[in-house]
């Protein structure tokens, strides 16, 4: 029991506080279950600070602590119709009723909050932290698209308290592993964590980037005008918050198990993460009647899906070389459906995942897919191991070219350090015709390579140097391909400021520090010769990006490749005037005509920095509604004070 305690510890203190998860939820429930059932049959044996008691995480220290008025309580789990079933007994005999009436909903895989409304305007949003004392994350809550400032309608009361979860579309999170991959950054486990950790980010404007999505399911303040959980959802749907559609009322237990198996089925259909269902007794008073324990409600339990894996053998093991020269060891297995999808390449990472797994050529492995998206193999099966087999070493050699590979100090990826590699070439290549880059559509994987061993290009220059009789000299090439091919090449020859940061495929630069560094420099020649001083001033231009910038510039080859682009590529530089240079503004309060990300970007686009905090340094405060501590620090302090309109009619006209 000792042992499991521990453990739960350590890999709650991963899942809650740390976001970064080494178990899938399902491991860590059958955990928290096996320690359930010892203490209820060693009762003697239970510790007094035992994980089965406690609720979520703890409060961060970057953040302020907020203490919510109601605990803020985790739920009961159940795994199968069975302990569905005894669930639903312990509600007839703690009610004595002989039916009960449910309301089932989706249970989001996301980040559990409380939202405050003072006189009907939002005031404070925190994390459930400990189910007691949270986090204020009040600013970065704001920053929801859908989280409404104002509420709706009339009666209510004085101060409102809203619990809802914090999401992230799958797209979203894709889109977000894509962008930190490119900025070779470590790649978030799943959606939830995503959306945890966007929503603990120390700058807002990090957050609004993220997307992140709302539903609310519940009140925390008493009214008297709702009887039924039901008609919550519907209240909460007319003050202005998003609730889910998905919401299924019934008394008969055999369609509330089929409202379970059908959405085990359907889930891949929905645009965000669910790991299982919850079922609530519907009646306010039954939910009364039957109170909580310490640490969950009786009247609820979350139903969770069973785990989506699956077995497969690891064929080989080859290396890929990314474009930075990064030797990334990628499984090839025998193909899989997992949760609906065919996986036959599964990333391996590095040398360390590989030395954790001890995975080898042969080996049967259990795949999962994280967050439904990414797959993942979770082990090997040790007893189905062939004999001989040897474990598998990461050689610090290229593949492609056959150059020494070397580790940094400060990272655990080998790297090829050969510049003319052609995999390196290839990779370049493609990620300089990507989307977020060029945009070159058409100019796929297959046909970089063809292009690249057939001669025809040996750097992105060339690819401006193309034409239709050297496209017509590469196997399969059609005449209507290749006139495709070329005309999405000219299409890319004049490009925004910010897409030709990001083609230029510097390392940690990826399509949010390009947006920053584009706002910030005139043209491309003064970003080329700046220093790394300069850089560290902008707001999120840390010292690693800030340092790979200017070692990237400081090689010849890198400024040459520039010189010969830019006889073929014209930039679309920003037309805004600097109006706003050496200007710092601070936003307190909700703004009504535009989201404060908006006018955060309007600042920096001409100039001028949206800081947090007030200091001696502060230009002006623009006043929101319900404005916080700020405005008593810039009155304090004699900072210029602008309301949304004076700030429109001052610098937006």
């Amino acid at each position: 029991m000792d042992e499991l305690v521990e453990k739960i510890r350590y890999h709650s203190t991963r899942y809650y506080d740390q976001d970064s998860p080494e178990i899938e939820d399902f491991e860590y429930d059958m955990l928290v279950k096996q320690l359930r059932n010892l203490e209820l049959e060693y009762p003697l044996f239970k510790r007094k600070d035992s994980p089965t008691e406690k609720v979520g995480g703890q409060a961060q220290k970057e953040f302020k602590k907020y203490r919510h008025s109601r605990p803020m309580l985790s739920l009961d789990n159940c795994f199968n119709s069975d302990e569905f079933m005894e669930f639903h007994q312990r509600m007839l005999k703690l009610t004595g009723y002989n039916q009960l009436e449910y309301i089932c909903e989706h249970k989001y895989d996301g980040l559990a909050i409380e939202l405050v409304y003072e006189n009907g305007l939002f005031k404070v949003g925190a994390t459930r932290g400990d189910g007691i004392i949270g986090e204020d994350v009040t600013e970065n809550i704001r920053t929801i698209k859908t989280l409404p400032h104002r509420l709706k309608g009339e009666h209510i009361p004085p101060v409102l308290r809203i619990r809802g979860e914090v999401i992230m579309y799958k797209s979203d999170f894709i889109r977000l592993n894509e962008e930190r991959e490119l900025e070779e950054e470590s790649l978030f486990a799943n959606p939830r964590n995503a959306a945890a950790g966007s929503l603990r980010q120390l700058d807002p404007k990090i957050t609004s980037e993220r997307n992140l999505k709302l539903f609310v399911y519940g009140l925390a303040t008493d009214m008297d005008v709702v009887k039924k959980q039901s008609e919550i959802y519907t209240l909460l749907g007319q003050l202005g918050f998003p609730v889910n559609p998905h919401l299924f009322v019934s008394s008969d237990i055999d369609n509330i198990i089929r409202y379970q198996q059908e959405w085990e089925v359907k889930r891949d259909q929905l645009e965000y993460e669910i790991d299982g269902i919850v079922i609530k007794a519907n009646r306010i008073a039954d939910q009364k009647a039957v109170g909580e324990l310490s640490n969950a409600p009786r009247w609820a339990v979350a139903w969770k899906f069973k785990p989506r894996r699956a077995e497969s053998v690891v064929k080989d093991i080859v290396i890929q070389v990314g474009r930075t020269g990064a030797l990334t060891p990628v499984a090839v297995l025998e193909p899989v459906k997992v949760g609906g999808v065919i996986v036959s390449r599964v990333t391996l990472h590095n040398k360390n995942e590989i030395e954790r797994l001890d995975i080898r050529i042969g080996d049967t492995v259990v795949l999962y897919r994280s967050g439904d998206v990414i797959p993942k193999i979770e082990k090997c099966i040790l007893e189905k191991r062939p004999a001989h087999t040897v474990p598998f070493i990461l050689e610090p050699k290229c593949p492609a070219c056959g150059s020494n590979a070397k580790i940094s100090e400060d990272e655990v990826v080998i790297r090829c350090t050969n510049a003319t590699c052609p995999a390196q070439i290839k990779e370049r290549i493609i990620h300089f015709a990507s989307k977020p880059a060029m945009n070159i559509d058409g100019l796929g994987i297959e046909w970089v390579e063809k292009m690249v061993d057939k001669g025809l290009i040996k750097d992105v220059s060339d690819l401006y140097h193309l034409d239709i009789h050297k496209l017509m000299t590469l196997d399969r090439m059609g005449d209507k391909l290749a006139d495709n091919i070329l005309k999405a090449i000219d299409q890319s020859r004049e490009v925004e400021f910010s897409r030709f940061i990001v083609a230029l495929g510097i390392r940690h630069v990826g399509e949010r520090n390009a947006r920053i560094l584009a706002n910030n420099f005139h043209n491309l020649q003064e970003f080329m010769i700046t220093k790394k001083e300069r850089l560290q001033s902008i707001p999120e231009i840390g010292e690693k990006v800030a340092g790979s910038i200017i070692a990237f510039f400081s090689q010849k080859d890198n400024c040459k490749l520039i010189e010969r682009l830019m006889k073929a590529v014209t930039i679309r530089y920003l037309s805004v005037e600097k109006t706003m240079a050496g200007l710092k503004f601070v936003i307190t309060g909700s703004l009504i005509k535009f989201s404060r990300h908006e006018i955060e970007e309007f600042i920096e686009q001409r100039g001028g920095a949206a800081t947090d905090s007030v200091s001696k340094n502060t230009s002006f405060l623009i006043l929101g509604e319900n404005a916080g501590s700020k405005y008593d620090k810039a009155v304090k302090m004699g900072i210029p004070i602008l309301s949304e309109e004076q700030f429109i009619r001052k610098f937006m006209k």
